[in-house]
């Protein structure tokens, strides 16, 4: 553990892992400064709370304090351009993430789970897996929980279950998960790293302080992407693929497959699951190894993961109306994640496109063009938004019509009034959603909103629609 006591500490970035950091530093007694190089109105609210607590904070672009720190702790979002971290950085200050700070301050073993798409799902797989089997965890990280606010709650809990991301990755020291599941390694951030080589690197990170008795679960094509790269993975290593048959655990005709020594033949039909789609049947593959080499038994496991409902924000059915369904895939913020959307909605007749898809937002550096062929498989209209906008009808013209729109409202309404009967509006955005909202969920929750002001509209119009006419003649 950190000796902390009497250290002067520098927090960079004062989102709920910056504030996380600060509580934890404050308890183990150490003199904390705060810094963000942003100034607004929440962060102001934020920073009020702060210095109550005898912490100096400073908002803007501001030199830093005068003060010869012994240790910087960055929040995930603090990108390494940042001018504060480059002068932190400059002066050689040991440079943790949140992420380190709460681990060295944990007390149990931790189950680490990263990938492109999918954490989330596969954390939340997890922990309904081992609570409901009698292990006491609770999930933090990247899931919305900083890894700091749960530090003091891990002497009670057998293990820490964590959703982790690349930039979290990015600046850890000592961190070292008994059993790291890698699910997928996809373009993403590349507006962050040179490469996708950069990428692969930071999120292979999780595996480098792991023993040999520890255990790497990981996505057969992932694992290539690693070798290819020459990085080592020091621990036993489980597989998974719905591609690849000879993974450890594979799929093949909807049903989960195992050829584990001691674990041979099906563990789970994916017709008795809530989960659809490929992408979740490899989700739902991690967490079944997960559970093997905690030894959790296989009846246990099968009936939590059978009863977990999607969450939020992810291919949910928000509505139907007219017959069109409308579909929030808010956290859709890369191109793979559209392309297991556009697959998993259901087909329009004939194999006809049957897609409205709306998309766009935060550019992330990506190559649009690539998803091309599917749209034109699937989508028969794109509305696009956000800052993307004219860089998505650049590269998607040429496989489907494209609209611009100015906002996501306008976005609904337009496609609302080109959908038939047999549609689906999906919301997929592609790409982040900090360019017009505070993030992914309230992105999706503006969706269902103006789902919802169809849907009253669509009542009131039906309410005050004058009778028809008898014809002439009746009775």
């Amino acid at each position: 553990m950190l000796a902390l006591e009497d250290k002067n500490v520098l927090v960079l970035g004062l989102g709920a892992s910056g504030k996380a950091a600060c509580d934890l530093l404050l308890r183990r007694r150490a003199r904390v400064w705060a810094v963000d190089e942003a100034d607004s109105q929440p962060l102001r609210r934020e920073a009020v709370d702060l210095r109550a607590k005898c912490i100096d904070v400073q908002l803007g672009i501001a030199p830093l304090p005068n003060v010869r720190f012994d240790l910087a702790v960055v929040s995930p979002g603090v990108p390494w351009d940042s001018a504060a971290l480059k002068v932190v950085a400059g002066q050689h200050i040991p440079i943790i993430g949140e992420l380190e700070l709460g681990y060295q301050n944990s007390v149990c073993l931790n189950i680490a789970i990263t990938g492109t798409n999918g954490k989330t799902t596969t954390t939340e797989l997890v922990e309904r897996l081992l609570r409901q089997n009698q292990i006491k965890t609770v999930a933090a990280g990247n899931i919305g929980t900083p890894v700091c606010s749960v530090a003091e709650q891990t002497k009670d809990l057998d293990f820490l279950t964590l959703e982790v991301s690349s930039f979290q990755l990015e600046t850890i020291q000592f961190f070292r998960p008994a059993v790291a599941v890698l699910l997928n390694i996809t373009p993403d951030h590349m507006d962050r790293y040179s490469g996708m080589a950069d990428y692969a690197r930071a999120k292979a990170r999780i595996f480098m302080n792991q023993q040999a008795f520890d255990w790497a679960i990981v996505q057969s094509e992932a694992l290539a992407q690693l070798r290819s790269l020459n990085v080592p993975i020091p621990s036993k290593i489980v597989t998974f693929s719905v591609n690849n048959r000879r993974a450890d655990i594979y799929f093949d005709r909807g049903l989960l497959q195992s050829r584990l020594e001691g674990w041979t033949g099906p563990l789970l039909d994916m017709d008795h699951c809530q989960l659809r789609g490929p992408h979740n049947a490899e989700n739902l593959m991690a967490a079944l190894a997960v559970g093997r080499v905690l030894r959790v038994p296989l009846e246990g496991m099968a009936e939590s993961l059978k009863s977990y409902s999607p969450a939020p924000h992810r291919c949910e059915l928000v509505a139907e109306v007219n017959g069109v369904k409308y579909i929030n895939d808010s956290k859709s913020t890369n191109l793979d994640s559209l392309q297991k959307a556009l697959l998993t909605v259901p087909q329009g007749r004939a194999g006809e496109p049957n897609v409205l898809l709306i998309a766009g937002g935060k550019d992330k550096a990506f190559e649009y063009h690539d998803v091309g062929p599917l749209l034109s498989q699937r989508v028969k209209a794109a509305f696009l938004i956000g800052e993307t906008r004219e860089k998505l009808r650049a590269a998607w013209s040429l496989f489907t019509p494209c609209t611009l729109s100015d906002s996501l409202l306008e976005a609904v309404q337009s496609a609302a009034r080109g959908a038939e009967s047999g549609d689906i509006v999906l919301l997929s955005p592609a790409c982040s959603s900090f360019d017009q909202f505070q993030n992914y969920k309230h992105r999706g929750d503006v969706f269902r909103q103006a789902v919802k002001d169809l849907e009253v509209n669509k009542l009131t119009k039906n309410k005050f629609a004058p009778e028809p006419e008898a014809s002439p003649g009746a009775n």
